[in-house]
């Protein structure tokens, strides 16, 4: 990556955390009324009672408007790309996520096109295969956020989950398309590995497989943990935070940089 490109790539980064942090506020006030009736959200400042609903409107305000001058002194693409991002965050905010099915496709497009954002803003062509990968592995992530709130809602006696389109008993459905999209994204991978384009990248193909064993177990690992009510709101954090899930990318980091040795 040239030094032009890691510029843009950082910029992008900043203007993407900006209005994503704005949308966010803007969702929390959207469900304040959910959030309060929430054994977990209902200590979120907002739901809580400690930030007032009108010093949430001037944060979101205050947060949108430098996240977008960010994104126009990219470029125009790039700005256009993000007003997208905010749109349907916003629509989903307000209503896809009420809607069956539909809330777990938004979030896969809405992580999926962060990663289009950032070809857009530094040029680099993304690979159908990347593209095949995250879509299938978001859908993954964000099924299992779906099911850590009905497994919640199961533990608390509800038959529906609070603000959103499913029923207590969707739970085994869920559950079975988190596991189904999440090996998808691994099968994806595997493909990748044994394909022509990885021999011209990589000087060892074959340490890739690797990354495809860790994938697995860590899909396989975080369905359970949502299954057993330990999950976090949401599966990105938890991923971030949890100690097992940070030796995971460490040992995926190591088997690409093997596969890269000469």
């Amino acid at each position: 990556m040239t030094t032009e490109a890691a510029v843009q790539s950082f910029l992008a980064f900043v203007a993407f955390s900006l209005v994503a942090s704005s949308v966010y506020v803007i969702n929390d006030l959207a469900d304040l009324d959910a959030d309060r009736a929430h054994p977990r959200k209902r200590n979120r400042p907002f739901a809580s009672g400690a930030l007032s609903p009108r010093q949430g409107r001037w944060m979101a305000a205050l947060l949108l408007l430098p996240g977008f001058l960010v994104g126009f002194s990219i470029s125009g693409s790039f700005a256009l790309v993000l007003f997208a991002y905010f749109a349907v965050t916003t629509l989903y905010s307000f209503s896809l996520k009420r809607k069956l099915m539909i809330d777990i496709c938004a979030l896969a497009g809405l992580y999926t096109l962060r990663i289009f954002a950032g070809g857009v803003a530094t040029g680099i062509t993304l690979s159908v295969w990347l593209l095949a990968f995250s879509i299938f592995f978001f859908f993954a992530l964000a099924a299992v956020k779906r099911q850590g709130e009905l497994v919640d809602g199961q533990a608390s006696g509800e038959t529906k989950a609070a603000g959103r389109g499913y029923q207590v008993d969707d739970l085994p459905i869920v559950t079975g398309m988190a596991i189904a999209a999440g090996y998808l994204s691994v099968l994806v991978m595997a493909l990748y590995a044994n394909s022509p384009a990885v021999t011209a990248l990589y000087p060892r193909p074959f340490a890739l497989w690797g990354v495809c064993l860790v994938l697995l177990y860590w899909i396989s690992r975080t369905v359970i943990i949502a299954h057993r009510g330990w999950m976090h709101d949401d599966p990105v954090i938890f991923a971030v935070s949890d100690r097992v899930s940070q030796i995971c990318l460490v040992l995926i980091l190591g088997c690409v940089s093997a596969g890269s040795l000469p």
